[in-house]
């Protein structure tokens, strides 16, 4: 199946009530904000025509001499470079600046990060989802039971994971951080912040670190998008509002989503490495790599943005962070032998092109070593829109569905994921946005139960106590008698769940 809708990030968003239709409506990554680098040594004119590149050398040398000479020459200007994992950000206006570079000796690869030229800075957000009302928010604190959150009897996802009864032995230790790359996260709302680490926060935008105060946070017409996944991860446990996953540990704010709601290779890579170098112990992505949907390594432009992003996110697990990502919303089947991507390149003019997911990845969740996440709805089975595939998918954990297709059980009403928003309020969202969070939280937690575990032995114990989900076969989600979906594989590690449903409280008693 795919999809038809440009810029296509990783979440859902309805007005509260309003069941998804079967073509379900995707919240539009328009959004997070920050200052553009400083123009080239040119004008504004040329400015207006840069693109953005990623030049790759040799990790840990610096940049050689020639290849800083050769990039002056063919016309562009070095925004910063990341030694350790040989990773150059460069602004220019030449068109033929990558194919200049890559002859250079000292350059393994050189591409454009995208298509169109660097943004303006500013756009408007739409598809948000709608706060909850005054009554709505009374009516649900009516309903909480001792030792409960106002908001808990809504979230029917925490219960999904055991994570009701995690919360009984702990809530996760304060010295564990979970890093959220995305559009930026709201630190004043009151249910993230009693959690939030200042220390590992950071504007990445640009490719380069911007730690002014409050630069990693979304202004009122950007995306919520972020602010949610940090309530999911962390949400205090205070008698305000919801309850997250893991509720006592940190959540760090990562902005990495530009003005127009794109998440470029320079500003991904800039997240990674932050993560790494801040002791940021798990991140969570709930995003991809634009402008395109998949990156195929036999065009040199995609191929350097693959490097760049893995060489990020392999320096961020060697130095002891677990990357958490999500497996997107287009109901495609990652292994596959091929997949029809019809919205790529996302920030100019996109085309229908077919692409083997085996060749051609989407970032970072296809990378070695990302535990890439799908998502299920209230009932425990795929979301209508999660992607999956036998040997892709690592782990499923609730990202909420159509209440038409999976209904929750009372009291709560929605069968989409509750979260804060930015603004001191709280929504309805959906999508593998939404399951992501959920895993990292959980991994949150093995990481405080277990405080000197590698990434290779939380994510060894994150699939281990997962609980096993066997295929839904047959997958007819909307009852029209029509296969949506096809799973293969074993009870303990197939196309829709991986190794399984998350489960928090193994992850605190075992």
């Amino acid at each position: 199946m795919t999809a038809s809708q440009p810029r296509a990030r990783r979440v859902l968003a309805l007005p509260l009530g309003m069941a998804m239709a079967g073509a379900l409506a995707f919240l539009p990554g328009a959004t997070a904000s920050a200052t553009p680098a400083a123009p080239a040594a040119g004008t504004a004119q040329a400015d207006a025509t840069s693109l953005s590149y990623v030049v790759n050398v040799r990790p840990g040398y610096g940049v050689p001499a020639q290849v800083r000479k050769a990039i002056g020459k063919a016309g562009g200007t070095i925004v910063t470079s990341y030694d350790r994992i040989g990773v150059v950000v460069v602004h220019s206006a030449n068109p033929d600046f990558a194919r200049t570079v890559r002859t250079v000796r000292g350059v393994e690869s050189a591409g454009a990060t995208r298509t169109a030229p660097l943004p303006a800075q500013s756009t408007t957000d739409t598809g948000t989802p709608t706060p909850l009302t005054a009554a709505q928010l009374a009516g649900a604190g009516s309903r909480a039971a001792a030792g409960q959150d106002p908001l808990e009897p809504l979230q029917w996802d925490l219960p999904a994971i055991k994570a009701d009864k995690a919360h009984q032995k702990t809530l996760g230790s304060p010295r564990v951080t979970v890093g959220v790359i995305d559009t930026g996260v709201d630190d004043t709302h009151p249910d993230i912040a009693p959690n939030f680490d200042r220390r590992a926060s950071v504007n990445c935008v640009t490719g380069k670190p911007d730690t002014a105060d409050g630069a990693w946070r979304p202004s009122a017409s950007e995306s919520p998008h972020g602010t949610h996944v940090a309530g999911e991860i962390a949400g205090a446990k205070n008698g305000v509002g919801i309850t997250g996953v893991a509720p006592g540990v940190k959540v760090a704010g990562i902005k990495v989503g530009n003005p127009d709601g794109f998440f470029y290779t320079e500003a991904v890579v800039c997240g990674f490495v932050w993560a790494a170098d801040h002791g940021v112990d798990v991140t969570n992505n709930s995003y991809y790599t634009d402008p395109w949907y998949f990156n195929c390594t036999d065009d040199p432009d995609q191929k350097a943005l693959v490097t760049a992003v893995r060489r990020a996110s392999q320096y961020a697990e060697r130095k002891g962070t677990v990357n958490v990502a999500a497996a997107g919303n287009e109901n495609y089947d990652l292994d596959s032998r091929s997949i029809t991507d019809p919205a790529s390149p996302n920030d100019s003019t996109p085309g229908s092109r077919t692409v083997d997911p085996h060749k051609c990845y989407d970032i970072p969740t296809q990378l070695p070593g990302v535990v890439t996440v799908a998502a299920t709805g209230a009932k425990g089975i795929k979301s209508s829109f999660s992607n999956y595939g036998l040997g892709v998918i690592d782990i499923a954990a609730p990202g909420g569905d159509s209440t038409a297709y999976q209904a929750p059980q009372a009291p709560a009403t929605s069968g989409l994921i509750l979260g804060p928003l930015p603004g001191g309020t709280w929504g309805y969202m959906a999508g593998t946005s939404m399951a992501s969070p959920h895993v990292a939280g959980v991994a949150a937690l093995i990481k405080s139960t277990h405080p000197h575990a590698s990434p290779a032995l939380v994510k060894a114990l994150l699939y281990a106590e997962a609980d096993a989900t066997p295929c839904t076969d047959p997958y007819d989600i909307n009852g029209d008698g029509k296969i949506d979906a096809v799973c293969k594989g074993p009870k303990n590690r197939n196309g829709f769940y991986g190794w399984g449903t998350a489960n928090a409280l193994a992850a605190v008693t075992r």
